[in-house]
C-alpha cells in the first residue's frame, strides 16, 4: 500500500500538503519543456513530460493525494496562473481542445495509485503507471477530437484517425516514461518506509 495513502480521512497533514505541492508544481515544470524545445510540439499537441509526473504522482502519493494534486495543478491554471503548457492559463482554456488532457492527469493519478494501493510489487507499480497513462490517452485524444469537431476550429482533413495518428508521436515516450515512473515510484516507496 502506499505510503502517503494511508492517513486521516478529511484532513491533509504538513507532508502530505508538501507532497501535494511538490508534484503540482512538477506539473507546471513538466507542462513547458516545450518552450526549451519547441520542435516537441506536433499537431497543435504539446509533447510534454505530464503524463510522466501524473504517473508518479499516482504511484508514490496513493489514489486521493495524487488526484488531489493534479487537482491542485488543474486549479491553478484555470484561475489564471500560466502553468500550462506554452505558460498558458485561465478559464478559456476549458475550450481548448488540450485541456482533456489536463482532467485526465487526476484520473491516471487515481486508478495508477488505486493499483498500486492493492499491491506493493514492482510489477504493479509498472502496470499502473501503464494502465494511467493508457486511460491519459483515450480521454485526452476523444476531448481532442470532440473538442476540433464541436467548438474549436479543426485543421483540414481533421478526422478520428488523424487525431490518433498524432497521439502515436508522443505515444512511445510516454509509454517508456510511464515504466520508469512505476520504477522510480517503487523505489521512492521502499525508500520512505527504510527512513521510518
Amino acid at each position: 500500500m502506499s505510503t502517503m495513502a494511508v492517513k486521516t480521512k478529511n484532513k491533509l497533514g504538513t507532508l502530505e500538503m508538501v507532497y501535494v505541492s511538490m508534484f503540482a508544481a512538477l506539473m507546471m515544470i513538466g507542462a513547458n519543456i516545450t518552450s526549451f524545445v519547441p520542435f516537441m510540439v506536433v499537431g497543435g499537441v504539446p509533447i510534454t513530460l505530464q503524463p510522466f509526473f501524473a504517473v508518479l504522482a499516482g504511484g508514490f502519493l496513493g489514489s486521493r493525494l495524487g488526484a488531489i494534486s493534479m487537482s491542485v495543478y488543474a486549479f491553478i491554471g484555470l484561475v489564471g496562473a500560466p502553468v500550462y503548457a506554452k505558460f498558458s492559463g485561465g478559464i478559456g482554456q476549458l475550450l481548448s481542445p488540450t485541456f482533456g488532457f489536463i482532467l485526465s492527469f487526476i484520473l491516471t493519478a487515481y486508478i495508477t495509485g488505486k493499483m498500486v494501493e492493492k499491491n506493493n510489487k514492482l510489477y504493479a507499480y509498472v502496470t499502473g503507471a501503464l494502465v494511467g497513462t493508457i486511460v491519459s490517452y483515450l480521454f485526452g485524444t476523444n476531448w481532442m477530437y470532440a473538442a476540433y469537431k464541436l467548438w474549436f476550429a479543426a485543421p483540414e482533413a481533421f478526422s478520428y484517425k488523424v487525431a490518433w495518428i498524432w497521439m502515436a508521436v508522443p505515444f512511445p515516450k510516454d509509454i517508456i516514461l510511464a515504466v520508469l515512473a512505476g520504477v522510480f515510484a517503487h523505489r521512492m516507496q521502499k525508500i520512505v518506509k527504510r527512513s521510518r
